[in-house]
C-alpha cells in the first residue's frame, strides 16, 4: 500500500511542478521605436493643402515654354549637381526651387541678359520623381500624377490593397517634416473620409498588417494568424481558427502577452469563461502572443505516458 501512495505522490508532483514566473523578454532601450501605435494626422491644413507648389529635384525632366516665343522650348533634365543648361542663359541651378521660383529665376536671367523684355515663362515637369507617386511596402507601384489625385484613386491604379496590407497608410511628402498618417477605417463604406489628395513626389507606404502568435495547447499549430484590416479578431475567433483548445490546456491560465515599445504586459484569462460568454471576449492587437500553457500531468498522459503511469502503479502494487 505504501508503494501505491508513493506512486500517487510522484504523479501529484508531476502535476504541480509548473513554473509561474513570467518571462519579460530581452532588455530593450527606452528609446525603442518599434511596435509603436501610429496616430492619425488630423490637421486639415496638412491633409488638404489645396494647390501645392512642387519643389524640383535631381532627375526631374522639365520642359520650359516662353509665351512670346514659341521657338524657345527647351526640354532638359536636372543634373546630379542640381543644374540645367539652358539656351541663351547657360547653367542655372534649379534643385530645391519650387516650380514658381524656377519660372521667376529663368525669366529674370532671360531679361537681365538682354534676351527678352518682360518674358512670361512656364515650366512643366514631364517625367521624374516629381511626376509620379511612389508606393512601397505591401504594394509596389509608380503611378503618374499630373496636378493632384486622390489616395484611393492612386491605390486603385496600383491594383488595390492586398489582404496582407494594413488600413493605416503613411505618406511621406517633400517639404512636410512629419509623415502623414491616414486611417482608411474598418468600414470600406467610410473610407472616403481618408481619401485625401496626393501630389507628385509623394511616397505612400503601405505597411503589412499585424499578426497574432498562437502557442500552447491548441489543436492546430498555426503559429500565426493574420489580422484582417476591416474586422477585429477576438480571442474566441482566434481559438476557433486554431481548431479549439486541447484537453491538456490549463484553461484558467490563458495568457495574452502584448508589447508596446519596450513595455510588456501579460493578461490572464479563463478561456472557458470567455467562450461561454461569462467574461468579455478580448480583442487581439497586432503582435499579441496568445499562450495556453499545458498541465504537465495531462500533457504527460496525452503524449502516451498513460501506459507508463499504469506500469508504475502496477509495479507499486506488486511490491506490496
Amino acid at each position: 500500500m505504501a508503494g501505491l501512495w508513493a506512486a500517487a505522490y510522484i504523479l501529484f508532483l508531476m502535476g504541480a511542478s509548473e513554473a509561474r514566473a513570467q518571462f519579460s523578454g530581452p532588455a530593450t532601450s527606452s528609446t525603442a521605436t518599434y511596435n509603436q501605435e501610429l496616430t492619425a494626422t488630423t490637421d486639415r491644413a496638412i491633409l488638404y493643402p489645396g494647390e501645392r507648389d512642387i519643389v524640383l529635384t535631381i532627375g526631374d525632366n522639365i520642359a520650359i515654354h516662353l509665351f512670346s516665343d514659341g521657338k524657345y522650348a527647351p526640354q532638359v533634365r536636372i543634373n546630379n549637381d542640381g543644374t540645367v543648361l539652358l539656351p541663351l542663359i547657360g547653367i542655372v541651378h534649379l534643385e530645391g526651387l519650387s516650380v514658381t521660383q524656377a519660372e521667376d529665376l529663368i525669366a529674370e536671367k532671360l531679361e537681365s541678359d538682354g534676351m527678352y523684355r518682360n518674358p512670361q515663362v512656364t515650366l512643366q515637369i514631364v517625367e521624374g520623381p516629381n511626376a509620379v507617386v511612389t508606393i512601397v511596402g505591401e504594394v509596389h507601384a509608380v503611378v503618374p500624377v499630373v496636378g493632384t489625385r486622390h489616395l484611393l484613386d492612386v491605390l486603385s491604379t496600383a491594383g488595390g490593397l492586398p489582404p496582407t496590407a494594413s488600413h493605416v497608410i503613411t505618406i511621406n511628402r517633400p517639404g512636410v517634416p512629419k509623415p502623414l498618417v491616414v486611417d482608411l477605417g474598418t468600414d470600406p463604406m467610410l473610407s472616403s473620409l481618408g481619401n485625401i489628395p496626393v501630389f507628385p513626389g509623394d511616397t505612400i507606404v503601405v505597411s503589412r498588417i499585424g499578426i497574432v502568435y498562437i502557442l500552447g495547447s491548441f489543436s492546430s499549430q498555426l503559429g500565426t494568424i493574420p489580422l484582417n484590416a476591416y474586422t477585429p479578431l477576438t480571442l474566441t475567433e482566434a481559438t476557433a481558427l486554431a481548431g479549439g483548445y486541447k484537453w491538456e490546456g490549463r484553461f484558467n491560465d490563458l495568457r495574452i502577452i502584448r508589447t508596446v515599445g519596450d513595455h510588456r504586459t501579460v493578461a490572464v484569462y479563463d478561456i472557458k469563461k470567455v467562450l461561454n460568454g461569462k467574461v468579455p471576449d478580448p480583442i487581439l492587437q497586432p503582435n499579441d502572443i496568445v499562450y495556453l500553457p499545458p498541465v504537465p500531468l495531462k500533457q504527460f498522459i496525452t503524449s502516451g505516458g498513460l501506459g507508463t503511469t499504469l506500469g508504475l502503479i502496477s509495479l507499486a502494487i506488486a511490491l506490496r
